[in-house]
């Protein structure tokens, strides 16, 4: 959210300085000998009458306080955070006692409790709601009166479906509690300690038989505008939780096991999260895919924060083992996180200011899912954690044409042909006209949007940066594949059998060379791909850097410049981003592409 000083736009003007030093009270001119005589006098004064009286210090004059603002200025503060919560994406964090330079000067019980009535008023005018996250009180040895500082969280009520949605993407081993955390967080009701909270979140038989996630799947957990948990213990639908939620996190749930780690790196690339969350079994620590999966969202730039999990199996001195070993881990050459362990509903109200601010601040939660122990710290920290984009730059994508990347392909009776997946860029509503492709012949095919759902309730229109299914009617779902995407016919899309990457060879066994074949993912596209040639040298070893020329293996892609990409194939793993789309198609609606 917008973070923002009360001293600057809320309920205490900025204390600031007296702005007339150098001067005497008449504005009459002194030589500069007499001004730095007068000045040691009066400081020499003042510091006695401060010891002796214990005097108040001398930054907050009782006049720059807003207690009972003008109508005239309470209009201007109302408008300036109507602005903040439009910047925040509907959010914005007041710090109330807080000096612009960050010195925390606090306020008296008094004027606390004034300002904060000015705020709950301003809120109330804009349409918002405040929740108090936290408050304390700050000591000065001049000062005989108790002063408080406090945060306070300005959430607006949402309107028009456009609440706040952040995605998670659940990292972790097999078996350290990622689906159970899960189902304990939107069902709200505590693991029975043998895997009853993760049943509603499987899809498939074997899952539920093993116990072991195969598949991705989506979970949801609401907060409303007052900052209470919004899930299925009170609401029945998914529909429910949407209209009664401010902010909404869904919870992009992967697979943990390395056979399904082709699955689990098409969910980061595609579904593309805000967050990664790594859950590590206090009991087992970091053994397994653990390490691949940090590494993987480190290699993709996504913010993280790790849960400790199953701390009711275990002493407390094996779960400060484990914490000591993700420290290390974190701190190492190659990661360069710094770590905070949350203990308490102030270091997680912190967590969340910092770990959007600063790229390598990484919060460490320790917590069970059958005792309850510590899930409200988690709760507080999803409840605070900001957008990482600002409405501006929103603005800038829902500006650009329409493009949808399609992640899933489903046969809904009754409804045909639905596909799930994220609007790129541009703004999609019921009723358009759009193309699709490419296919294998490298066309694209046209198509009309039926109706949209998001968050499994109806939506009549859909913005840049939304994950959303779309019903195609009675559209041909064996023309459809992963990877496809969905553009307006505008945009003219161009499509490629080759292109060129700039990668770094994270690991390879031996060496990576011309006619090396790897699997590329690059968004939501997953295909294999032949090494064509190695810009300026022979050979690729671990840790070295190049231009490769890569050719697909089976049809063209669409490909948009810039875009990450990730290659793997057995032990060799690689990260990059397109750099150029060589030997390039183009394409028209309905008809084949020609070079």
């Amino acid at each position: 959210p917008a973070m923002v000083d009360l001293s600057e736009a809320g309920a205490v003007v900025s204390p600031g300085r007296s702005r007339h030093s150098g001067s005497s009270n008449n504005g009459r001119k002194t030589s500069k000998k007499s001004r730095t005589k007068r000045g040691k006098r009066g400081r020499r004064r003042r510091s006695k009458k401060n010891r002796n009286n214990k005097t108040p210090p001398p930054f907050l004059p009782p006049e720059l306080k807003l207690v009972n603002p003008t109508q005239y200025r309470f209009e201007h503060l109302a408008t300036q955070l109507k602005w903040r919560l439009q910047e925040g994406r509907g959010e914005a964090v007041y710090q109330i006692g807080v000096e612009d330079n960050g010195l925390l000067v606090g306020l008296t019980e008094a004027d606390m409790k004034a300002s904060l009535k000015t705020l709950r008023r301003m809120a109330e005018k804009v349409g918002a709601d405040i929740t108090l996250l936290r408050e304390r009180e700050v000591d000065y040895d001049l000062d005989r009166n108790t002063r408080k500082i406090a945060e306070v969280l300005v959430r607006k009520v949402p309107d028009d479906q456009q609440f706040l949605d952040l995605r998670v993407a659940v990292l972790g081993n097999v078996d350290s509690g990622k689906s159970t955390l899960l189902g304990v967080l939107t069902q709200g009701e505590l693991d029975n300690g043998r895997g009853r909270a993760r049943l509603n979140l499987f899809r498939h038989l074997h899952e539920i038989q093993t116990g072991r996630t195969s598949s991705i799947s989506f979970e949801i957990l609401g907060f409303n505008s007052k900052g209470e948990v919004v899930n299925y213990s009170e609401s029945r639908t998914a529909e429910e939780i949407c209209e009664s939620s401010s902010k909404m996190i869904t919870f992009i749930d992967l697979a943990g096991h390395h056979k399904y780690l082709k699955t689990t790196i098409f969910g980061l690339t595609s579904y593309c999260p805000d967050f990664a969350m790594l859950v590590v079994s206090a009991n087992t620590g970091i053994v397994g895919t653990t390490r691949e999966h940090l590494g993987l969202a480190m290699a993709l730039k996504l913010p993280i924060f790790i849960v400790v999990s199953k701390v009711d199996l275990c002493s407390h001195g094996t779960v400060e083992r484990t914490v000591r070993q993700l420290e290390r881990i974190l701190k190492q050459p190659g990661c360069n996180k710094v770590p905070m362990v949350v203990s308490n509903p102030d270091d997680a109200v912190t967590a969340a200011q910092q770990f959007t601010q600063s790229t390598s601040v990484t919060p460490i939660f320790t917590l069970s899912s059958v005792s309850g122990e510590n899930l409200e710290l988690l709760k507080v920290f999803l409840n605070i954690l900001p957008p990482l984009s600002n409405s501006k730059e929103q603005e800038e994508l829902m500006q650009q044409l329409t493009e949808f990347q399609v992640d899933e392909i489903y046969s809904v009776p009754d409804v045909g042909t639905v596909v799930g997946g994220t609007l790129y860029s541009g703004v999609c509503r019921e009723g358009e006209r759009l193309v699709v492709g490419p296919t294998d012949e490298g066309r694209f095919l046209r198509l009309k949007v039926g109706s949209i759902q998001r968050n499994r309730s109806a939506c009549r229109v859909l913005r840049a940066g939304q994950a959303a299914t779309l019903a195609l009617g009675n559209f041909d779902r064996s023309l459809l594949r992963k990877g496809m995407v969905m553009v307006s016919p505008k945009m003219n899309p161009t499509i490629c059998c080759q292109f060129e990457a700039a990668i770094v060879l994270l690991f390879h066994a031996k060496t990576f060379r011309r006619g090396s074949q790897v699997t590329v993912h690059v968004g939501n596209v997953r295909q294999t791909a032949i090494v064509e040639r190695l810009h300026g040298k022979e050979e690729l070893r671990t840790g070295e850097r190049a231009v490769v020329q890569f050719r697909f293996i089976k049809h063209p892609e669409y490909l948009r410049l810039g875009a990450k990409l990730l290659f793997r194939e057995g032990v060799t793993k690689g990260i990059g981003h397109v750099a150029l789309a060589a030997g390039r198609l183009k394409a028209t609606p309905g008809s084949s592409a020609a070079v």
